[in-house]
């Protein structure tokens, strides 16, 4: 497995990472048992990153991914988000990244991970009534008193990196990278590359919508991708017109649709890590294989004719949830 090193003082990481949101939360039912199996496959096939949040069916999925890593802990980079409040039905209730909230929050996940550190840790969206540099004090002082190794953001603004970077050290950004989430390639990764932070980039197949296997009919009730405009009515449709263009150039290279949407973000840059969300054995499988995959300039110029920058149908959020991006300001 190659690695990569998260910015200019972040830790070493596997070249891909694994996102285990769906495991718990989200993306309707899930197997605990297939879960934990692929858990296990991804670090014995390397992986190393593996990417939760606290929030993540309330705390469900950092219990799995501590059960999957008794006795190999040592193995793993476990990367927490913190900071989103939900309710009792699920319902998303706001932001709380206030200093005493931080140390709360990252006591409860140690807890539940059963580990005495986080290798890094992040808010999951800027609170707009916190000062950034506050939020990053408080973590500053969890990884002074060793529970916390390094820091992380999530899906902020070059603005807001700039004053986090002057309270202390930023590992990477963690932001939304997909041939058809585009959005960050502008200011936001100049200033990454400005400051030495690194990127793992999440939904590199944008919710599955670009893997190859998606297909109309397959949102369940409990999937929470069906209030996503890009999920809806005739935008639906122009996107998957989308991914049968780009299975054409797939086809040609002898790869998988979700092998060369992944391959593409990796081939970005050394700094960036890709993130895939694979619930299955044979998702991970077709993922990991995607490393192997060698993206020439005509390879690229390909890509880029067959899904043009900013052709998408839709925002990646609804307008509420637009609304609390700071990265799309």
């Amino acid at each position: 497995m190659e690695t990569r090193t998260l910015g200019h003082i972040g830790p070493d990481s596997s070249a891909l990472g694994l996102g285990c949101m769906g495991m718990s939360d989200l993306y309707g039912p899930a197997d605990r048992d297939e879960a934990l199996a692929t858990i296990h496959a991804a670090m014995d096939a390397g992986v190393t990153l593996l990417d939760t949040g606290d929030f993540y069916g309330m705390g469900h999925n950092e219990m799995l991914i501590a059960e999957a890593l008794k006795g190999k802990r040592e193995k793993a980079l476990i990367s927490v988000k913190f900071g989103a409040m939900r309710g009792p039905s699920g319902s998303w209730i706001g932001y709380d990244a206030r200093p005493e909230a931080v140390k709360t929050f990252a006591a409860y996940s140690l807890k539940r991970l059963g580990t005495d550190h986080i290798d890094i840790y992040r808010p999951a969206r800027l609170d707009p009534k916190v000062p950034i540099e506050d939020t990053i004090g408080a973590i500053a002082d969890l990884v002074k008193e060793g529970h916390v190794r390094h820091i992380g953001l999530s899906e902020v603004g070059a603005g807001t990196m700039r004053r986090a970077a002057a309270v202390h050290p930023i590992a990477d950004l963690q932001i939304e990278y997909s041939l058809i989430s585009r959005g960050m390639e502008d200011a936001i990764l100049s200033t990454c590359r400005e400051l030495g932070i690194g990127i793992t980039a999440f939904r590199v197949l944008s919710r599955g919508l670009i893997s190859g296997h998606w297909t109309k009919a397959a949102l369940g009730q409990t999937d929470f991708r069906g209030t996503g405009p890009r999920f809806q009515a005739e935008n639906l449709d122009r996107n998957l017109a989308l991914v049968e263009t780009l299975r054409e150039v797939a086809e040609a290279k002898g790869v998988t649709v979700a092998q060369i949407a992944i391959a593409w973000v990796a081939a970005q840059g050394e700094d960036i890590v890709p993130l895939v969300g694979a619930r299955r054995r044979d998702r991970l499988a077709e993922a990991v294989a995607s490393l192997d995959v060698v993206l020439d300039a005509g390879d690229l110029a390909d890509i880029e004719k067959a899904v043009p920058k900013g052709v998408a149908a839709g925002n990646r959020y609804n307008a509420h949830g637009m609304a609390s991006l700071d990265s799309e300001r």
